[in-house]
């Protein structure tokens, strides 16, 4: 799937690349919020590089630049110049498989170590990213919509029937993906209750208008 993946991606001659992610949820028509050479990004506050010097540096020596170079993002989502990601893709491989043999950084990075080698292949190549916390948000701790342009249902929403937020207890309303694995959502999922943040809203509403107007969704195509 991934080899798919990046054949079409250089197979094509697009100028831009988007890389996001299945649980990415559309919210709005999403322009190039990238600018020529700089590349747009969405900052994650989990990936902190000054805090992990001591491991950046196996891989972003101090003659490269100090560590506040490398971005506080993961490769998703990102838009990236074509050309830029082929320079950036053989390294942000060989500096992921560098990091997943060397056991201190794989157990202080763990399932972001990927995310990490990316922003330090992107630094190594001098490529900075234009940081848009307008990319998307991530519910249920966003909790408004403002101008956003991409749900990331990545975390569970659970509350209570009085839209009470109830994080690590499954609630009386919940959607989590993770209660899915075994194939898509239920048709017409039931809207939260009363008081519950628009951002999960509109999350379980935009799930309820593609599992409508996809015809075969209950075979997951």
């Amino acid at each position: 799937m991934d080899l798919c993946f990046w054949y079409c991606c250089f197979l094509f001659s697009c100028k831009y690349i988007l890389m996001a992610e299945p649980d990415h949820i559309f919210v709005k028509p999403l322009p190039n919020l990238a600018y020529d050479n700089d590349p747009a990004a969405f900052p994650f506050f989990y990936i902190t590089p000054l805090e992990h010097e001591k491991v950046i540096r196996k891989y972003y020596p101090k003659e490269r630049g100090p560590v506040s170079d490398i971005d506080p993002i993961g490769n998703s989502p990102v838009i990236i110049k074509k050309t830029l990601l082929e320079k950036i893709a053989p390294t942000w491989m060989n500096v992921s498989i560098q990091m997943k043999e060397d056991e201190e950084t794989d157990k202080t990075f763990g399932w972001v170590l990927e995310m990490y080698a990316y922003a330090v292949a992107s630094a190594l190549h001098g490529v900075q990213h234009i940081l848009r916390k307008d990319f998307m948000i991530q519910p249920p701790f966003d909790t408004k919509l403002e101008n956003t342009f991409i749900i990331h249902f990545t975390y569970g929403c659970d509350y209570s029937l009085k839209g009470e937020l109830t994080y690590g207890k499954i609630g009386e309303w919940r959607f989590d993906k993770r209660s899915f694995l075994d194939g898509p959502p239920p048709r017409n999922l039931t809207l939260p209750p009363p008081g519950v943040p628009e951002s999960v809203v509109t999350l379980v509403k935009k799930v309820n208008e593609a599992s409508a107007n996809l015809p075969r969704w209950d075979d997951g195509i």
